[in-house]
């Protein structure tokens, strides 16, 4: 088997690709692929499956009765998707897991994953980690969705993540549609927001990257 991928994810960090092999050979999983479009996980289905990406990207999107659509997050290779409903008091998964592009997973059942964690520490801190970091970016999406001008959430999202990369070049996840659709906001919108930060001198805008300039002055623009 080929660890390099799940070896570089998150829930396995620190553990070497000959334990990592050893560990998965006596773990039962499996590796599912998915098409662009298709639905991994169903919301409100029973949450028993939880997976870590090894090809592509997913997003997660919460329909309402409306009609209304929020996309909530977005997953790339080695990050997990369903690991909070799978281990949560519902057990239910809160929202469509749908794949963006053609995907693989590394699929385990609860109990399976559960087995793994148990046997190494490491992995149970990982996934430990892994809940608190997802966590911690839903409060910011919170946040992200209190403010209502279209500036204001695009200033606070490059700020978020510049702040967690460490970083004054913050790559969009995709395309513009794709990041306004994240923002719940429409693409010419946030085109004109970012166009007219780029002639203040706020930001670069080279998608999918963009260079904060002036980090004071965006900040700012939280507060107008």
């Amino acid at each position: 088997m080929d660890c390099s991928v799940p070896e570089k994810s998150a829930l396995f960090s620190g553990v070497p690709a000959a334990e990592l092999r050893a560990a998965l050979e006596e773990t039962p999983h499996r590796i599912q692929r998915y098409d662009k479009g298709e639905i991994i996980f169903h919301m409100m289905e029973p949450a028993t499956r939880t997976g870590i990406l090894l090809e592509g990207r997913v997003e997660a999107q919460k329909s309402f009765p409306n009609g209304s659509q929020v996309n909530v997050s977005v997953r790339a290779a080695g990050e997990m998707i369903g690991p909070a409903a799978v281990f949560s008091k519902s057990q239910k998964y809160p929202c469509d897991i749908v794949a963006m592009e053609p995907v693989t997973v590394m699929m385990f059942r609860r109990e399976d994953l559960l087995r793994l964690m148990q046997k190494d520490i490491r992995i149970l801190e990982n996934f430990t980690a892994e809940i608190a970091s997802a966590t911690y970016m839903l409060q910011q999406r919170l946040e992200l969705f209190s403010y209502r001008g279209i500036a204001q959430k695009a200033a606070f999202w490059l700020l978020m993540q510049a702040r967690q990369t460490g970083k004054a070049e913050v790559r969009i996840p995709g395309s513009v549609s794709k990041w306004a659709m994240l923002m719940n906001v429409s693409r010419p919108s946030l085109h004109r927001e970012l166009k007219r930060m780029e002639e203040q001198s706020l930001i670069s805008c080279r998608p999918p990257v963009i260079g904060i300039l002036n980090p004071a002055a965006l900040q700012d623009v939280l507060s107008l």
